[in-house]
């Protein structure tokens, strides 16, 4: 993965806010059955990079339901292993664990200041940006402030007047004529709760799965199909360039 100052030399596109259309929480998707135990893609004796399945939480939650995670199972594991960023529960893909608190510290100081490089793969509703030859569109750029929708919980919502400032860079990289969806990359220079979720919503392409910002019938009981798959970062202790991939299942 190149530097995103590299990668996105090019023209960028600031997409405009959406108009809000309501729409009634639906109940929550039965839940999926998530595999036991956990995949280290990476492992050395300073940090992890663990693969977390769509339905799994990082953390654990309230409720006695909610203790399984992807830090209880990396626990018992590897002792100690901490937590350095988070992936919503309905999201599988990479995350980033640390084996000691300075490494942890210095990989959520990495994380504050936009040194990690993220890439996530989605499959939207509809033909967005539909890519161009060869193979793949170009990068273009969403910046929507978004804001808590606190009447709504836990859900988020563009707002131009308490929205904090939220980037994503994105492009369309294949078409799909016949279930009309598009399948995107996207790279956040921002970490708002569900960020992506709610800008691609935004622009009328919700992800696929989407049962929070995808009105019916977008949301078809199937998962949400969006993964984290790559991470670059400089490793804490070695300082050499990391760069982790993980094909999504979809």
């Amino acid at each position: 993965m190149r530097p995103l100052a590299e990668e996105h030399g090019g023209a960028q596109a600031t997409a405009q806010p959406a108009t809000a259309v309501p729409f009634a929480i639906p109940p929550a998707p039965p839940a999926l059955a998530v595999p036991a135990g956990v995949q280290a893609v990476y492992e050395d004796e300073h940090l992890l990079v663990l693969h977390k399945p769509a339905g799994l939480l990082c953390v654990p939650g309230r409720g006695e339901d909610k203790q399984d995670c992807l830090s209880a199972r990396a626990h018992m594991r590897w002792p100690g292993a901490l937590i350095v960023h988070r992936l919503d529960q309905a999201t599988s893909g990479l995350v980033l664990m640390a084996r000691s608190l300075a490494v942890q510290r210095q990989l959520s100081e990495a994380f504050a200041t936009r040194q990690v490089q993220k890439r996530y793969v989605a499959v939207v509703q509809g033909a967005l940006g539909q890519p161009q030859c060869p193979p793949e569109g170009p990068w273009q750029l969403i910046d929507l402030p978004i804001a808590a929708d606190w009447e709504r919980r836990p859900l988020r919502v563009v707002d131009a007047t308490t929205g904090k400032p939220s980037q994503t860079h994105w492009r369309a990289v294949g078409y799909d004529r016949a279930q009309h969806t598009t399948r995107v990359e996207l790279e956040p220079l921002t970490g708002r709760t569900h960020q992506l979720r709610v800008h691609l919503s935004a622009l009328g392409h919700p992800i696929v799965g989407d049962t929070l910002y995808a009105p019916p019938p977008h949301h078809p009981g199937q998962r949400l199909l969006l993964h984290a798959r790559e991470l670059g970062f400089a490793h804490p202790v070695h300082a050499t360039w990391c760069h982790v991939v993980q094909a999504e299942e979809f």
